[in-house]
């Protein structure tokens, strides 16, 4: 029954008791009229509480389309990303995999949920694959594993796993993230000359191009500024596994604070943070170079493909790295920003 109907069938009541009333019926008419006053209160009071619930089954549902919107952009960025990713249970049983690892195991992608990685490490490495797994950290959040992995018919790859450690409200561990990357190729490139193709001469030792690869890093102070935990303890893992002093903080205020009782040799900050961005925190940097009268290499991280570089070489950064790059690429810059090359 609408409410129009309801306020009608209410008019009749009310006319019938009249009419009674009119006749003398014997009654007691007010408290019956008070009654149906009061029932006409409560329906208009359950009315505005299904409109309440109307308007807010709407917010919750254009929410559910906003986390779904969400949840399949960073799904896709996860599937389609250059580096190898992985999630697994404390047990190294796959939960979830993208593209590109599939690629490097050679599997087809819908396979690999329910396998045990262990399958896919080389037959010798397994023992310290399962003792790394049996020895994973109460503490620590982050851990890097050099291993073999052996694809599908194909020969196995020298790989190095960085391994984040997702733990629940107890304390427990819920799930590994891993990025896999293959360092095989960068050691025959480092290893294997390339003959070259046509009989041209060699060039001098004075002449020819050497790779710019980092010196000892150890006792290099680097100061991480971003506000996604993932993010910093990731690029924190990247850079300590190098020797590198890492101090990782989650805003630009946090980063002048720390600026106050030590000089990084290296900045490396997300450009997109709320509050202060990346292109604020440095031109704040810069500023109080000028009064201490030093100078601290700064480099920008973006998550965005889209990101302008030369904005960020113009508000005063020196270097810029999308977050997606390799792991060498973020040592190799660190180091050439320190001098360490």
């Amino acid at each position: 029954m609408n409410d129009e109907l309801f306020r009608q069938h209410f008019q009749g009541i009310q006319r019938q008791i009249a009419a009674l009333k009119a006749e003398q019926v014997a009654g007691n008419w007010e408290e019956i009229t008070a009654a149906l006053e009061g029932l006409q209160l409560i329906y208009e009071e359950m009315q505005t509480s299904l409109a309440v619930a109307d308007f807010v089954e709407e917010e919750l549902l254009q929410q559910h389309q906003r986390i779904s919107t969400l949840y399949q952009q960073y799904y896709d960025l996860f599937n389609s990303a250059p580096i190898g990713y992985l999630v697994t249970d404390a047990n190294g049983l796959i939960l979830e995999a993208n593209q590109t690892i599939a690629q490097l195991l050679n599997v087809p992608h819908p396979y690999l949920a329910g396998k045990p990685l262990a399958v896919y490490v080389a037959q010798g490495d397994r023992s310290t694959f399962r003792t790394n797994l049996n020895r994973l950290s109460p503490t620590s959040d982050i851990q890097v594993w050099q291993i073999n992995l052996s694809p599908r018919n194909s020969e196995p790859f020298a790989a190095e796993l960085t391994v984040a450690i997702a733990r629940n409200n107890s304390g427990l561990i819920e799930s590994l993230r891993i990025g896999v990357y293959d360092v095989s190729r960068e050691q025959q490139t480092l290893t294997q000359p390339v003959e070259p193709q046509n009989p041209e001469p060699i060039p001098t030792a004075a002449t020819m191009p050497m790779p710019a690869l980092p010196q000892s890093l150890d006792g290099l102070q680097v100061l991480i500024v971003d506000d996604e935990a993932d993010a910093r303890e990731f690029i924190a893992a990247v850079l300590s596994s190098h020797g590198i002093r890492v101090t990782a903080v989650a805003t630009a205020a946090a980063a002048m604070d720390a600026l106050e009782r030590f000089r990084p040799d290296v900045l490396v900050s997300d450009i997109r943070m709320p509050d202060d961005n990346g292109y604020s925190l440095i031109r704040k940097i810069r500023q109080l170079e000028a009064q201490k009268g030093w100078h601290i290499p700064a480099a920008a991280l973006t998550a965005y493909v889209v990101e302008d570089r030369e904005k960020a070489l113009a508000a005063g950064f020196e270097s810029h790295l999308h977050k997606l790059a390799q792991p060498r690429e973020l040592v190799e810059m660190v180091a050439r920003l320190a001098g360490r090359v």
